[in-house]
């Protein structure tokens, strides 16, 4: 048991935002996993069906290009480096308001 005030009470929840780094293990072609390394997203319905977006950043051919993930196909994801969420980042006050003519 924890005393009250323990840093365990003080972790912050993990959200996986939007801009993200990921590395994500899923299903692939003869029962082997398929690891796919880049930018979370977000969420894609086709058919009623929800997929992962991970913008691929590997080398070559790969980088740039849009992985949709069925979430029935997830082995693991890996937030190698989370973003701050769109909430947090409007939150932000900018250094002065600006005035455009």
């Amino acid at each position: 048991m924890t005393a009250p005030g323990s840093a365990a009470e003080k972790t912050v929840p993990v959200t996986l935002t939007n801009r993200s780094h990921v590395r994500v293990q899923s299903a692939g072609p003869k029962d082997e996993a398929l690891e796919s390394v880049g930018l979370f997203r977000g969420l894609v319905s086709i058919g009623g069906e929800s997929s992962l977006a991970i913008e691929l950043g590997g080398p070559g051919e790969e980088k740039g290009r849009i992985r949709l993930i069925p979430l029935a196909a997830l082995y693991a994801i890996d937030v190698l480096q989370a973003a701050k969420a769109d909430e947090e980042k409007r939150a932000e006050k900018s250094p002065a308001p600006g005035y455009f003519r």
